[in-house]
Order: C-alpha cells, then structure tokens, then sequence
C-alpha cells in the first residue's frame, strides 16, 4: 500500500533547485514517485506505507533547502517529527540515534570508496561533483593512458619485435582518431559501470552537481553551473579534489597551445614531431607511446629520468628509450618557449628545439585552491597539499582528505584506500593507511616497477644494508622471450636478513611487483623468498632467483634449480 506525502519546500531558486530536490527524495528508501515543483514551492511523494517523513526532510536539509508538511503551514516538519517522537527530522539509524551526514567533494576514487563505505555504515552522504563524475583516474589518467600505451605497444610490435626473422615485421598504419575512438568508449563505459550507475543505485548518497566551497567549519556553500547556490551542512566532511597539471613558469609557455596529459591523450592527430618538457611517470609513459604510434620525440628532462628513484632504473630507461629513437636530454632546460607559423620553439642551453607540439609533464599540483580552506581550519603545505595524519584527518578533527589533494602519494589505489578509511574513521571506527609496502608502477616498456626502500632511502633512516642486483640475462623468462633489457634488485636489512625494498625495470615488471610487497609485508628474509617454488618461466622467478644471489652464483645452477 502506498501513501502520499506533500512537502512545502522553502530556499528554491530555480527549476534546476527543484531538479535536486526531485532526485534527493527518489533515493529515499521507500519513495516510489516524487515530483517537485520550483513554482509551487512543493514535492508531492508517493511513498511506501509507514515511510516517516523525518527522511524525506534530510534528504532536503541536506541539498541546504528547508522542508515542512504543506498541512502545516506554521510548523517545521523537525517540530511536527519530534511532536511524533522523531528527532529532528533526520534519518535514523535502527537504535534511534540520528544518521550521520557526510560531505563528499569530489566523485574520484578516494571520494567514491569513501561515499560508498559511509553509506554502508549507515551515513547519510551528500557527494558534490563540479566536473565530470569519476575525477582523474577513469576520464583522463589511468584508463586512457593504458588504453594508448597498449596499442602503442601493440604497434611496436608489428613494426619491430626479436622474432622478425621468423616472423617478418610490416609496419603498421595508425589510424589515431579510430584508436582515440575505441579509447574513449571504453572510459566512457567504465565511468558508467563504476561511478555513474553506482551512484544513481545507492540511496544512501545523494550527488549534487555544483563547486564546492567552506562557509565555515560545518558549513559548504556550493555554486551550480545555472547560477544558483545552496549551503550544505555536515557533521563529517572528506576533501577528495584530486589533483591538475602542474604547469611550470617557463617564459613564454602560457602563451602557446601547448598540452598537458589531458589535451595529449585526447588528440585524434599525432604530431610529426613532439616535445616532452619533464621527466615524471605521466612524461616518460606518454612520449614513449607517442614515439611507438609515430611521433619523432625530443624528452627534456630537467636532471635525468627517474631521478629520485635508484639511479640504475634511470639509466636503464634511458637506454632503452634511445634504442627505439627517442631523444633524452639530460640536465636540460627550456629557458624560453614561444610558438609561431604553428611550431613550438624551446630555447635551450644547447641551443634550438622545433616540435609541432609540446607536452608538460613536470607534475600535478592539488586541487585545493578555491575551497577556502582557511574558514574551515584545513591546513595546507606549502605545494598547497592538504596535510593529513594516519588516519586521514585534518587540523580539523571532524574534517578528512583523501587522495592528490592530500600530502599522499598520487596513486588511485592509495586514494580508494584511504577513502575507505576515512570513512570507517568518520563513522566512529579506527582505521590507519599504512604505506610502508606501496607498491608502485610505471607502465613503460621495460616496465619500472619498485616497493619498499631504495638504498639510499635506507641509508637515510640510518639503516645497514645488503643489497644484489640481477640482471635480466640470468631469467629464464626473459631469454625465452629474447628480451633481457633491465634487472630486479633486492635490498636486505643487514642484522635481520629481511627483505626491505625491490626495484625491478622488466617487461611486465608490474606483474611481479605484488609478490616483493607481500613478501616485505610478511617480513620474509631473502633466504625464505630464495627457499619458495615459483613456476618456472615466469618473470616473477626472478625474485626467487635474484635472492638465491645472496648465498650463491645463479649462473652455476640449472636452468629450473631450487
């Protein structure tokens, strides 16, 4: 049996106003119908038998609109729901107390695992999206670039692989728009599955369409695009704004066309020639798969690649990348950069660089500029990364961030981990993000793949270490393959013997990483890695026979020994 409930609903400004509130009071559990007139100022609901009306009014609390019974034009619905033994007219949980509600800025993956586990736990969840919903990862990061690097890979395959003598080489045609075609689809298909359908089927969050900013510590003013601006109040609130390209403040640069990783990555044209300013992961996983589709690639890198990570892995790509034609620069700046007759021109120590496009890859900042912080007692670092404990809270105990916007490392998996928890935390539990066996990859080829601590990075920490370093030439797999560019090396604590770091740059590195992490997770010596069964001829072998380095000469065993 179903029951009608009419709601007198004051602060609307507009239809679009009205369209919130409309979809707030579908997602009530319950609600079988709801339609929501700006003109009228009122929401006639069709609702289950016996649905109260203190959700119906939270729903409509929370988009910062007020909402009370049309039958009693005096009286605010929380005054009638507590005259009927409600409290406040908030959703409650089945003990009675009051739901939780959280604010959510964002829609990535830390605002997503975060919305998400809130409403499991119980919490009424508001989540404001300003952009595309899905944030970096699925639109214009992860999803894309793997897409394009795989069909880059999968080009230079065709064109060059260490079976050409039995298996002849022809050059493949790029057809680029009909590749960004098939790219896009795909995101477009996995933001749909992962953010668009999850949030259109979880009542428990409500998505508002809008740019968020505090009013003050409990309070968010949120700005949608058709001019219309509402408060939102919260008793918890996750920061999860992700972060944008950082754009360095060359001269001249700000006045050309030149690309960030979004524009790059949604060109249907390749350029004949490109210029790659920076030698982060975004840099380097980009010019490579511009360089394998056809582009004559010029890499400037302000020290030398991967500079902060083992120098052997630097050196190893760097290699590899001038194998296949691409040019590295080394300890190279562009003092200047101007654009005329549709070239870009870089005005280096060593003279004159032309492309036909330019790529800036030097970073991502946070996108933590236009909160305003400051009213809600949010601290910042001075990269304007929100500083945040274990536990991802903020100076302020009641607000938490999660993901680039964070002083983390920019990786979507520790994003999603640490909205997770934040969660947890904001509704009453306790849960830390230990990142002391994050592993991380770099999708070139060789891929790079590291976890743990680096050498240097424990000698930092005033810790001994034994370290062995195997080159590829001594994995089966990578024979068999006739591919042994690169090496795994393994870091040991001195005293214990455990195993406290690894840096591989191999194809398919990523693969093997997770067996290193786990095995530092469970506080494994390298002599218990040495003494496992690993399949043979797989790359993950390595690990097995890089630390069996330790004791003996590998090269003096058979090919499968124990």
């Amino acid at each position: 049996m179903a029951e009608a409930i009419t709601l007198h609903i004051e602060g609307m400004t507009c239809t679009s106003c009205a369209e919130h509130v409309q979809q707030a009071l579908k997602n009530v559990p319950g609600v079988r119908s709801a339609s929501v007139s700006y003109t009228q100022r009122q929401a006639e609901i069709e609702a289950d038998a016996g649905v109260s009306v203190a959700p119906l009014v939270a729903a409509v609390d929370t988009l910062g609109f007020r909402a009370r019974l049309a039958d009693t034009p005096n009286k605010p619905a929380c005054l009638l729901n507590k005259a009927l033994g409600w409290l406040g007219g908030e959703t409650k949980h089945e003990g009675g107390e009051p739901a939780l509600h959280v604010a959510v800025i964002g829609s990535g993956g830390a605002a997503m695992a975060a919305a998400l586990k809130a409403g499991e736990l119980g919490a009424r969840v508001t989540l404001i999206e300003r952009g595309t919903i899905g944030g970096t990862c699925v639109n214009v990061g992860c999803v894309p670039s793997k897409i394009m690097i795989r069909a880059a890979h999968i080009a230079h395959l065709r064109r060059e692989s260490p079976f050409d003598d039995g298996l002849p080489a022809v050059a493949p045609a790029v057809l680029r728009d009909r590749l960004l075609a098939q790219q896009q689809g795909r995101v477009e298909e996995l933001r749909h599955a992962k953010y668009e359908g999850i949030l259109a089927s979880t009542p428990a969050i409500t998505l508002l369409r809008g740019e968020a900013r505090f009013k003050d510590a409990r309070t968010l003013t949120v700005a949608t695009a058709d001019g219309c601006t509402r408060g939102v109040r919260f008793d918890r609130c996750l920061i999860a704004t992700g972060a944008s390209p950082a754009v360095p403040p060359i001269p001249g640069l700000k006045d050309t066309p030149y690309w960030t990783s979004t524009e790059a990555l949604a060109s249907d044209t390749l350029p004949e020639r490109l210029a790659v300013i920076g030698s982060s992961v975004v840099a380097v996983e980009l010019a490579q798969a511009f360089a394998r589709l056809g582009s004559q690639v010029t890499i400037l890198a302000r020290s030398t690649l991967f500079f902060r990570e083992e120098p052997a892995i630097g050196e190893a790509v760097t290699v590899a990348f001038r194998a296949e034609g691409i040019e590295v620069l080394d300890h190279t700046q562009a003092s200047n950069v101007a654009y005329a007759d549709e070239q870009f021109v870089l005005t280096t120590a060593h003279g004159e660089l032309r492309a036909d496009k330019l790529l800036v890859a030097t970073g991502r900042a946070p996108n933590t500029r236009d909160l305003n912080l400051e009213a809600a007692g949010v601290e910042i670092n001075a990269q304007g990364a929100i500083v945040i404990d274990k536990r991802m809270t903020t100076r302020a105990p009641h607000i938490y961030a999660a993901g680039d916007c964070t002083d983390q490392p920019q990786f979507v998996y520790v994003a999603a981990a640490a909205g997770t928890r934040a969660a947890i935390n904001m509704t009453g539990g306790d849960a830390a993000l230990d990142l002391t066996a994050m592993p991380a990859v770099v999708f070139t080829d060789p891929q790079v793949a590291t976890v743990g601590y680096s050498e240097a990075e424990a000698h930092h920490d005033g810790i001994k270490t034994d370290s062995r370093t195997l080159t590829l030439d001594n994995v089966p797999r990578a024979l068999t393959n006739f591919d042994t560019r690169g090496f795994i090396k393994l870091v040991a604590d001195t005293g214990s013997g455990r195993l406290i770091g690894v840096q591989a740059v191999a194809p398919e590195a990523g693969e093997l990483i997770q067996t290193a992490a786990l095995a530092i997770r469970h506080r494994m010596t390298v002599q218990e890695l040495a003494d496992q069964l690993f399949p043979y001829l797989t790359m993950v072998e390595g690990l097995k026979l890089a630390a069996q380095t330790f004791n003996k000469d590998v090269k003096q065993l058979s090919c499968c020994a124990g």
